[in-house]
């Protein structure tokens, strides 16, 4: 079974307390997965920031939104407790409460309506019978839109960038992940003519201990595997060990397989890769805003 929305955890986690008596939170999460029969895998699987597991997340808001529509109560610090309009919900309420349902509570009509206005339409859900996401997943979504739609601007820069600027531009992003230092102690672009099909050689630490060689194709069209043995070649013949190979295109499966199970160690950057590494490293992008997203810090009102 598929992890369920925070909606549809709403009733098992009514049902979790209908006892009436307090219940820890991490109680309700276990009663909400065995209700739904999760796996281990689905029980483990996290969010895209990695900070929680997605059920957990989808129980925890389903709580908040409960208790702010007065179905549930917190008495104390990770517990929960069913109120008469909880059990109310139980014994009349529909089989899959949803924030539409909720809303015809004042309190918690106000709560949901006071939400800032999403600026994006990753945020918005079209109809509130299918938010199905919880806040902190709507959140993601539209980061990874934004991430997305980034990688795509700097791809397509980067294909119209001359060829000389592409291979400066492979070594320049090699150290910004960190091998070798400075541009001038760590890499070097080579010269277009009589390279042995190596474009760039970097060292791969600030002492030089190894050395890394870079081919680089501001290519349209797949890489296929001759390239990649011409390369191959072209480091055996140097005696290297190690190799980056970066294309804004992509490669062929044969491509892969010749750059696998070698002696040397070859690595094989795609587009995509290559502008999520810039993105990443802060290359060639800037920050544009920042945005913090703060949760309430439990142990400052712990009463001694």
């Amino acid at each position: 079974m598929a992890i369920p929305d925070f909606q549809s955890v709403m009733r098992p986690v009514l049902q979790a307390v209908s006892d009436g008596e307090p219940r820890a939170l991490a109680d309700v999460r276990e009663a909400v997965k065995v209700a739904f029969q999760l796996s281990e895998e689905e029980r483990k699987e996290r969010l895209p920031s990695g900070n929680q597991t997605v059920i957990n997340n989808r129980v925890g808001w389903a709580r908040t939104y409960l208790n702010k529509a007065g179905l549930l109560t917190i008495p104390e610090r990770g517990m929960v407790q069913i109120t008469d309009r909880g059990q109310d919900a139980l014994s009349k309420g529909p089989e899959r409460i949803s924030v539409a349902w909720l809303k015809q509570f004042p309190e918690f009509h106000d709560f949901h309506t006071q939400k800032p206005k999403p600026v994006t339409d990753a945020l918005k859900p079209v109809d509130d019978t299918i938010e199905e996401t919880t806040p902190d997943e709507q959140l993601a979504s539209a980061h990874q839109s934004l991430m997305e739609n980034l990688a795509d601007e700097v791809l397509d820069s980067i294909r119209k960038a001359s060829p000389s600027f592409f291979e400066t531009l492979v070594v320049d992003l090699m150290i910004s992940m960190g091998y070798g230092g400075s541009r001038k102690e760590a890499g070097q672009a080579t010269q277009t003519t009589n390279d042995d099909g190596i474009d760039g050689i970097i060292k791969e630490d600030k002492l030089g201990l190894d050395t890394i060689y870079l081919q680089a194709k501001r290519w349209a069209n797949t890489v296929h595997r001759p390239e990649i043995d011409k390369f191959i070649g072209a480091l055996t013949r140097q005696r290297a060990r190690k190799g980056v190979f970066l294309t804004t295109s992509d490669f062929s499966a044969g491509a892969r397989e010749a750059a696998a199970g070698l002696d040397m160690k070859v690595v094989l950057i795609d587009g995509r890769e290559l502008a999520q590494l810039m993105i990443e490293n802060n290359l060639g992008v800037h920050v544009k805003d920042v945005y913090e997203v703060k949760q309430v810090d439990i142990d400052y009102f712990i009463e001694e």
